[in-house]
């Protein structure tokens, strides 16, 4: 789940997040990243819902061309995909994030 404040319905921020940037909108952001469509380390915080649409839908038509596979990337891209996510999933976890699923989830 995304963190929008609810009273001002913006954005919190990548660092923000529930488990540590470890969700669908987190992954999207780093995605933005990877195809330079934001800054790497823009957490994308202050921006409303639909500037989080918009995000989504820039990073799904760049994912197009390789059929939403990191395999069928280009090697400077593959290569920076799995440095961007490789760095969030040890972040992730040294600050506690477990990537098993609970009874809950």
């Amino acid at each position: 789940m995304s963190m929008i404040h609810r009273k001002s319905h913006l954005y919190a921020g990548l660092d923000q997040e529930e488990n540590h940037g470890m969700t669908l909108t987190g992954r999207i952001i780093r995605d933005a990243w990877v195809f330079g469509i934001l800054s790497e380390g823009d957490g994308f915080a202050g921006r409303s819902a639909g500037d989080l649409q918009n995000l989504f839908e820039a990073v799904h038509k760049a994912w197009q061309p390789y059929g939403q596979l990191p395999s069928r990337l280009p090697p400077e891209l593959a290569a920076r995909h799995a440095r961007i996510h490789a760095e969030a999933v040890t972040s992730a976890r040294r600050q506690g994030w477990d990537p098993e699923l609970g009874d809950d989830d």
